[in-house]
């Protein structure tokens, strides 16, 4: 069976992070959502795979050039104007054969077991089109779905209001049939419709999927998509060209990658993961779930508490981030602290656009974009969010401009 997985989307609420790589590229636990998809797949037996590209596309096809030699077919197509998830799909459908089935992959999902063996074990019980679904912590932003004691989906509503939500909600993974991208056309390209018609028909079934599912739409969700990786971890991994000087504690499951210099006096509690390159300063403290990319250097006395922090970023001395998440190339100066609660311990907002959202988090602290530059002695509020290759100047006590 082929597959085929979708990742030209923009995210525009995953910002500041989604403004400058495709959502499969953002990196957690040590991997990014591309590498968990891939290995997944693998898993399952699924070689040949293709994936439309779009927004940031240059990024996307980088990385797939490096799988060349791992063991998959894998190709891109590319989604040259942003259409929706239906125009994406209809890329592919000259590499998909009459009569074949294939998987349908939405690229901005996680799970940590194998969701795409499940979907194929359902497929071939009922051979017949298939969707996942799934039973989130909330049902409200996703297409909700309602079906009978044999599986057979009844009702898919795509925005749910009121008294219509549902139990269960489609969980991104599909195994269709070639005819599909027939209907997609009848139906003015719209996956939504297309989807109602194959239920209309009778013709979907439900694969149910009870194990951890979540779809990265809000950038602090980032920090749980960490969480749930970590927490399928069962032992420890260190490099052997890892550096770890006397004194250092670690407690729990770490990764620790190759060529890292750990110095005397860090703390390090699991479960974290450490990126090959990186430099963990003097009587650092790197608290659970924590994700540090690769080439990050942090300096003395750093405190860094279940934060998401991607490639060549630097965290200056006696710093503290909490609960956030840190683009590629940020300098965090020294001295910069991410308050990551409200003084009345009410929860977090976070301005998206120009809305504020509730995140219902009561700790929570700030999202930097790629490139910026976070002068020294900074204290940044909860929920802030900061563009892409911003300066923030340094906050000086005493002879400051």
């Amino acid at each position: 069976m082929k597959a085929v997985i979708l990742a030209g989307g923009k995210g525009a609420n995953l910002g500041p992070i989604s403004a400058t790589r495709p959502i499969p590229m953002i990196r957690v636990g040590g991997r990014t959502l591309f590498d968990n998809t891939l290995n997944l797949l693998k898993s399952a037996g699924i070689n040949d795979i293709f994936v439309v590209v779009g927004h940031q596309k240059e990024k996307m096809i980088e990385c797939i050039s490096e799988y060349s030699n791992n063991g998959l077919n894998l190709h891109y197509v590319e989604q040259k104007t942003a259409e929706d998830i239906g125009g994406a799909v209809l890329q592919v459908r000259n590499k998909i054969s009459p009569g074949e089935f294939f998987m349908l992959i939405y690229g901005d999902t996680l799970t940590a077991a194998n969701i795409f063996s499940k979907t194929q074990q359902s497929f071939h019980s009922f051979k017949c089109p298939v969707a996942s679904i799934c039973l989130p912590p909330s049902n409200e932003m996703f297409g909700n779905v309602f079906l009978n004691a044999h599986m057979k989906i009844t009702r898919i509503i795509e925005k749910p209001k009121g008294d219509e939500l549902g139990n269960y909600v489609l969980s991104g993974v599909f195994i269709l049939s070639a005819s599909f991208f027939d209907l997609l056309e009848k139906k003015g390209r719209s996956m939504e419709k297309a989807l109602k018609s194959l239920v209309g028909e009778e013709n979907l079934r439900a694969s149910m999927w009870e194990d951890e599912w979540l779809d990265i739409v809000y950038p602090w969700e980032i920090l749980t998509a960490n969480r749930v990786l970590m927490d399928s971890w069962k032992e420890s991994s260190i490099a052997k060209s890892a550096r770890l000087e006397g004194n250092v504690t670690i407690q729990g499951v770490v990764h620790i990658e190759d060529d890292v210099i750990i110095k005397a006096g860090a703390v390090i509690e699991g479960p974290c993961s450490i990126g090959k390159g990186c430099y963990i300063g003097n009587n650092s403290l790197i608290r659970s779930y924590t994700s540090l990319g690769n080439y990050c250097s942090v300096g003395y006395g750093v405190e860094l508490k279940n934060c998401v922090i991607l490639d060549n970023t630097r965290v200056g001395r006696l710093s503290f981030i909490g609960d956030s998440v840190l683009g590629e190339g940020v300098d965090f100066g020294a001295g910069t602290m991410t308050v990551n609660r409200a003084v009345d311990w009410k929860p977090i907002s976070v301005k998206s656009g120009n809305r504020p959202i509730n995140t219902g988090l009561l700790k929570l602290g700030t999202f930097i974009g790629d490139k910026v530059v976070v002068g020294a002695g900074n204290t940044i509020a909860p929920g802030t969010i900061v563009p892409p290759g911003k300066v923030l100047a340094p906050r000086y006590t005493v002879g400051g401009k």
